[in-house]
């Protein structure tokens, strides 16, 4: 229970700590860490307008998306505690429970009949095909290494003592984090921010949404950044401390991680489109190192 309520906190948090941040480093004038809240606020108060040409898909996608975003929040472990869903093998169905969700954006861009949508809806579904060894791979690897195959299990008995175990610690976290700029659309893959839609990803798939569809699709963006900032703490939070430690190390963890997003947002430049997909396979190619290490480090195969 713990760690879904500190997941909707950070949720509520994340974006407007990430849009203060590139305002301070952009010399602009800051917004209330609260604006992206009250953003949502007023598209929930405002009517949902629907096109004549859209079927019933496009009409239930925003709520089953946010519900399945949702749902993978029940399987976050937090400092050794296990989420309130948990079963061997339980990152599988995370993972397919974040891709429905996913599915069901694309179906229903392609449901406008949008030529503009329909190429968003396709980049998306390219970049999270690209995106997915990745994550597969880096748990696998964590597996290997703990010997578990349950998201509880894998990181209460994940303890990172040697070179070796630092390599895999290191190289988690950072396919997770660019995993979740991938799935969030972000830099370098996408900036939210574009107005071309030429360039534009997740932001010209949702541009008939409106309303109440529209806030609970921003809502479950900022779950999603939540939920990978969420797998990131549970690196560096022990079960043997009290709980007051635990959550200030999980908040400080998702700080670091909304400031981070925010720096590479402000400072990096958006990939041409067609370097995405080679520059997505790299985070496979980290993930397979990582495999390896855990193999070395389990003595599977051994270095002479």
């Amino acid at each position: 229970m713990i760690s879904l309520l500190l997941i909707l906190i950070s949720a509520l948090f994340f974006v407007g700590i990430v849009t203060k941040l590139k305002a301070k480093i952009a010399a602009r004038k800051m917004p209330s860490i609260f604006q992206p809240l009250y953003d949502v606020i007023r598209l929930f108060k405002k009517g949902t307008v629907y096109s004549p040409v859209t079927s019933i898909i496009f009409k239930v996608a925003p709520i089953l998306y946010f519900s399945s975003i949702l749902s993978a929040v029940f399987f976050i472990p937090f400092a050794g505690e296990a989420g309130l869903l948990s079963f061997y093998g339980d990152f599988v169905f995370f993972a397919y429970l974040l891709a429905i969700g996913k599915f069901l954006m694309i179906i229903a861009a392609m449901d406008t009949g949008s030529g503009f949508e329909g190429m968003g809806a396709n980049r998306e579904a390219l970049y999270s095909m690209l995106v997915e060894p990745a994550f597969f791979i880096l748990a696998g690897s964590v597996a290997l290494f703990t010997n578990n195959i349950s998201f509880n299990e894998l990181f209460a008995n994940l303890h990172i003592s040697t070179n070796l175990s630092y390599t895999i610690g290191i190289a988690s976290i950072y396919v997770l984090f660019y995993i979740a700029m991938v799935e969030n659309s972000r830099m370098p893959v996408d900036d939210p921010k574009t107005h071309l839609e030429l360039t534009m990803v997740h932001e010209v798939m949702v541009l008939d949404n409106s309303g109440f569809d529209l806030a609970l699709i921003h809502i479950a963006t900022w779950l999603k950044f939540a939920i990978y900032g969420s797998l990131i703490s549970n690196f560096f939070i022990k079960s043997d401390w009290n709980i007051y430690e635990q959550i200030a190390i999980y908040l400080g963890v998702q700080f670091i991680f909304a400031c981070l997003v925010g720096i590479v947002e402000a400072f990096k430049a958006r990939n041409k489109m067609n370097k995405n997909p080679q520059w997505i396979i790299v985070l496979s190619a980290i993930a397979v190192v990582t495999f390896l290490t855990a193999l070395i480090i389990t003595q599977k195969i051994t270095l002479h």
